[in-house]
């Protein structure tokens, strides 16, 4: 077997409130295994980007444990490049600036012109070498998602983190950034933990799909192994009859959860 080189134990988040414990995730277990890429699937609000805020350290953890390369992780870290589905980057900053802060901070002892290649190798690589010299505000939601990827990328991370990246871009601007992701990772092969809502956009990127049950306390519900070999085409994958087993099986699964929510209400 696969050794497990990711996994979160009996993972809990609970909220205190003035009505009393709000309790989002309860008993959520995953494990993965090194260069594995995997999206986490449910309705909005049923606690994904919880899950994903806990296991970059930018959460506390209520119960349970997460575990990275054999060592509990305590807190933020540069292990764990995080892409956010807004960039958050420093709007006082260019292009080239906002990648090399974390650059700086994680190859201390590289000399400037190493830390210099190490950005514009990942400027290159997401198509933003021209944009170097540009600020935030003079990017599209496209070009600003796309200097997320290089920051995150250029940390070399144990573990790459998207919080639904796409989710407020076009289709087409997202088509493209799925492209550029991939192409990183197919380079890299990072082990990448996804959250989206999309169900072709997981078909297409993930090795498995996680889908989580509706909250209070959300946990896995089922996991999809998505077989299609790498590196995939999108056009490929679109026409094998596979394709629509799997998005049949993924809906079947968010529709059932809708049913329930009805049922309770």
């Amino acid at each position: 077997m696969p050794e497990t080189y990711f996994e979160a134990i009996n993972l809990g988040k609970t909220y205190k409130t003035p009505s009393g414990d709000a309790v989002i995730v309860k008993g959520f277990d995953l494990k993965m295994q090194k260069g594995e890429f995997v999206c986490v699937l449910g309705h909005s609000g049923c606690g994904k980007s919880t899950v994903l805020s806990m296991v970059a350290g930018l959460n506390d953890i209520s119960e349970g444990s997460v575990l990275l390369d054999h060592k509990e992780i305590e807190g933020a870290g540069p292990d764990r490049g995080v892409v956010f589905q807004s960039p958050c980057l420093l709007p006082w900053m260019t292009t080239w600036d906002n990648v090399m802060l974390g650059v700086e901070q994680v190859y201390f002892h590289a000399t400037q012109e190493e830390r210099n290649q190490i950005v514009e190798y990942y400027l290159n690589a997401v198509g933003l070498h021209g944009a170097k010299d540009k600020r935030p505000s003079e990017l599209s939601g496209g070009m600003r998602q796309r200097v997320g990827l290089a920051r995150a990328f250029a940390l070399s991370p144990k573990m790459l983190l998207l919080d639904e990246p796409f989710g407020m871009l076009d289709k087409l601007t997202k088509f493209e950034l799925q492209q550029v992701l991939i192409d990183l990772w197919n380079r890299e092969r990072l082990t990448a933990m996804m959250i989206t809502h999309d169900v072709d956009e997981a078909i297409y990127l993930a090795d498995r799909v996680v889908m989580m049950t509706n909250g209070p306390a959300a946990r896995v519900g089922e996991i999809v192994k998505i077989d299609f070999e790498r590196p995939r085409d999108r056009r490929d994958i679109m026409s094998d009859p596979r394709y629509l087993e799997y998005r049949e099986q993924l809906i079947s699964f968010l529709e059932e959860r809708v049913y329930q929510m009805d049922e309770a209400a």
